[in-house]
């Protein structure tokens, strides 16, 4: 069909405007053009034709005659538009706005672990509160007294390139050769095992970190210095707490090819299996990174550890155990190690 009306430019995301269901009306009721012909001659896409000329058709003499008219099209438009607004129940959710901050100011929880733990204890109705995302676009827009500054990973993604580096120390068995349910998570007692530096200095304290994959407990020792040495004081110390029974609660421990951990074979003398990542691969023990940027909220890079006191560094790991975690069931990593430690005593 010959179109002298025709034209290239296709308008997307515009809204139809009054002429133009004018001349949807002329050409559809009158002129018997086809929807697809109409929407070439106005550069709009087949859809929004089609769906204008539904919302806008009246029938006429008891239903037997259906006509579009344009005034009924512009009628159901404005009518859409009064509800197409960004709505903020800000109000009707005041109190659990208040509950999300003070959990985030007063006990460092995340927006996703306030709503999740008042989800599952039922501390509020589903009208009463608004999901993670919706709490996360308050902030973008300023209605929260919390700020985008205030949240400790938005505005700290960092993006690196991978490069490939020979492996020039080998300290034990590979993870390659860990056991499958390891990595599945599925048993309790495998660990991650890392160390966190302050202010790089001779002789300056660390703090060894040590997490439980399943349930994601953090232990946070300050030991003396940077050696190899002071790691196995402190692990072997910390293996000695839980009595005969160690072998149940530590039954492997992964570390890096880092210089402090260059004895750590050695406690597989006490049946505990020990395996080492990659060299450069960090993510091999994720969830030890992870909690080691949690770890950075107290103690953030360049800061002396000798400025803080062992009870110091216990009290920021208590802090982050008793953190309600999603992947948890919103539940904390301190409450469910203590039921694993009740089950191991318990079966003695």
């Amino acid at each position: 069909m010959d179109n002298p009306n025709c034209s290239t430019e296709h308008k997307k995301y515009q809204h139809l405007s009054s002429e133009e269901r004018h001349i949807i009306e002329v050409r559809f009721n009158e002129d018997k053009w086809t929807i697809y012909a109409i929407a070439k001659s106005l550069g709009r896409p087949y859809n929004t034709i089609k769906n204008e000329i539904n919302r806008g058709t009246v029938y006429l003499y008891n239903g037997k005659i259906a006509r579009y008219k344009a005034d009924k099209g512009e009628e159901a438009y404005r009518e859409h538009r009064k509800n197409s607004c960004r709505n903020y129940r800000c109000l009707e959710t005041a109190k659990f706005l208040r509950y999300v901050e003070d959990q985030f100011f007063d006990k460092g929880w995340s927006l996703d672990a306030a709503v999740g733990h008042a989800k599952a204890n039922g501390q509020f109705s589903s009208k009463e509160m608004v999901c993670t995302k919706t709490l996360y676009n308050y902030v973008d827009s300023g209605l929260l007294k919390i700020k985008n500054i205030d949240l400790p990973e938005k505005l700290s993604r960092k993006t690196k390139t991978k490069k490939d580096r020979e492996n020039k120390r080998k300290l034990g068995n590979s993870i390659e050769q860990r056991p499958d349910i390891v990595d599945t998570r599925e048993e309790f007692g495998h660990w991650e095992i890392d160390s966190v530096i302050g202010r790089k200095a001779e002789g300056e304290s660390q703090v060894m970190t040590i997490v439980e994959r399943k349930l994601r407990e953090s232990i946070w020792i300050k030991v003396r210095d940077h050696s190899a040495e002071a790691i196995d004081e402190a692990l072997s110390a910390l293996i000695d707490q839980f009595g005969d029974k160690y072998n149940e609660v530590f039954k492997s421990i992964t570390g890096d090819n880092g210089s402090e951990f260059a004895n750590l074979s050695q406690i597989e003398s006490k049946g505990i299996a020990v395996y080492f990542t990659h060299p450069y691969s960090s993510y091999e023990k994720g969830t030890n990174e992870c909690h080691n940027k949690m770890l950075r909220r107290f103690i953030p890079k360049g800061k002396s550890i000798d400025d803080y006191s062992a009870d110091d560094i216990l009290y920021f790991a208590d802090k982050i155990n008793n953190l309600p975690r999603k992947i948890l069931g919103y539940r904390t990593p301190e409450e469910l190690f203590e039921q694993e430690l009740d089950r191991i005593y318990a079966a003695a």
